[in-house]
């Protein structure tokens, strides 16, 4: 449970981030936008020699907690005292955050002091950058094959960087999807792991649960095990459910798949939240405590700790990997007078967990506080989804700030203070900023004088940019 000062705290002053530049050769592939298939990254990945066959993964595909699983998983790794290369998406802060090694336990001590620490640096980014420019150039030239995208040359980039670091295991997130995504060269991965699934990018993987199911499952390789979020506990409905551990199944069994379904309900029951913000819950008899807050994140802890089970790790070294496990910008509490929350969510599924997480965090007193959202989306979000689902959930919309995160896909800030606006009925205390920082600062400053709560939601792409902002100003 939060607890609020009765005082203001003092502006604190922003820390100095890793200065690093996106290259060159990343950002004249946005252009060609998003393409699954493998014969890009396939055609990329051997004329670099094929890096990725020369460590091993854990393989991370699904719709919601992917990051979380990723960051729970590779602290477990670390504690163990393995050297763990991590790839992640989007980036929030800096581009480097999407590619870091942990380097073992004294590396784990180290970035959960500093955020920033393992990430890739600019001399290692620009060499790796070079060779895959080269590679792409070849490629491209003698007719090998289309444009790679960005996220394969961001794939290609990592993997190189992994394997000349020589990790002892690489934790990948994809980027979507599963079956098609350029993560998925990989070979005999030491676990797949498909976290809580939902109705997202259904313009690329399928109008249905069972076609999107079906495409995360494509991670799945023979003689590895599989580790599945337990589908009765998806915010879906009852059907979807049933369809999830239908296509599940059976795309285990086609590859002869040994699958763990991970999560019981008693668990989620267990709950504690402490005064200095973070959560105990039990599971298998077991006392585990996260950095991570809200029952959601139970079920992605109880995820990795099975897959870390699957990987060999004593149940001593898990729990210290669970505890010292960081994953910012998941219901993160940034100020506290007034309070400060920011948070990725992206989905309807995302906005109950954080109205839940909130409520808990707030000692069960967010019902009938006034809520100021600072929020930013991409277009192709449910965003009437998402609002409804935090109204559902008790989250008192009084005032908004909406801004557009730097990203040519999203949604203008005009347009999302109308759907807020026929929601919530705020249109006295709502407006639209389209710059992000500029907007961050005017709803913190409108908290400062009002005391409302700040939630700051809406998409990573926009926690990313405004994190510093705020954390500057609490």
């Amino acid at each position: 449970m939060i607890t609020v000062r009765e005082k203001r705290l003092l502006p604190g002053r922003q820390r100095q981030m890793p200065d690093n530049k996106i290259p060159e050769v990343l950002t004249g592939a946005l252009k060609f936008g998003i393409k699954p298939g493998l014969e890009r990254i396939t055609c990329l990945m051997d004329l670099l020699g094929n890096p990725q066959n020369r460590f091993r993964s854990v393989h991370i595909a699904g719709t919601n907690g992917k990051g979380s699983v990723a960051a729970y998983i590779s602290s477990i790794m670390a504690a163990d005292g393995k050297k763990v290369g991590v790839f992640t998406s989007p980036y929030l802060e800096r581009f480097s955050e999407r590619i870091r090694i942990i380097e073992g336990r004294d590396g784990l001590n180290r970035y959960v002091e500093d955020d920033s620490a393992g990430e890739i640096d600019q001399a290692d980014l620009d060499k790796y950058s070079d060779m895959v420019r080269k590679a792409r150039e070849q490629m491209v030239e003698k007719g090998l094959c289309d444009e790679p995208t960005e996220f394969e040359l961001i794939t290609a980039i990592c993997f190189l960087y992994f394997a000349d670091s020589k990790v002892d295991v690489a934790v990948l997130e994809t980027g979507l999807g599963g079956r098609l995504d350029s993560t998925n060269v990989i070979r005999d991965p030491l676990v797949t792991v498909i976290t809580a699934l939902g109705l997202d990018h259904t313009g690329v993987l399928g109008n249905t649960i069972s076609e999107i199911t079906a495409e995360k499952a494509g991670i799945f390789k023979e003689g590895s095990p599989a580790v599945c979020f337990e589908p009765d506990l998806m915010i879906l409905p009852e059907e979807m459910k049933h369809d999830v551990r239908t296509v599940l199944t059976a795309k285990a069994n086609e590859k002869n798949v040994d699958i763990t379904f991970a999560g019981t309900r008693e668990a989620f029951g267990t709950a504690v939240f402490t005064k200095d913000g973070r959560m105990e819950f039990t599971y298998g008899g077991i006392l585990y405590e996260t950095a991570l807050n809200g029952r959601h994140q139970i079920g992605n802890a109880i995820t990795a700790i099975e897959a870390a089970r699957k990987c060999g790790i004593s149940e001593e070294v898990i729990r210290k990997g669970i505890a010292l496990a960081r994953w910012k910008s998941r219901a993160e509490i940034l100020g506290t007078d007034p309070v400060v929350i920011i948070d990725g969510g992206h989905n309807p599924q995302g906005a109950l967990s954080l109205g839940e997480t909130m409520n808990e965090m707030l000692g069960g007193s967010l019902k009938g506080k006034p809520v100021r959202l600072l929020m930013g989306v991409m277009a192709d979000k449910d965003v009437s989804g998402i609002l409804d689902a935090y109204k559902a959930c008790g989250i008192n919309v009084k005032s908004a700030v909406t801004v557009m995160p730097d990203n040519p896909r999203s949604e203008p800030a005009d347009v999302l203070a109308q759907k807020i606006n026929y929601v919530y009925n705020i249109s006295d205390d709502l407006t639209a900023c389209p710059n992000a920082c500029e907007g961050a600062k005017l709803a913190y400053e409108k908290s400062v004088s009002d005391g409302y709560i700040l939630l700051a939601t809406g998409s990573l792409y926009l926690t990313g940019q405004i994190r510093a902002t705020l954390k500057g100003l609490t």
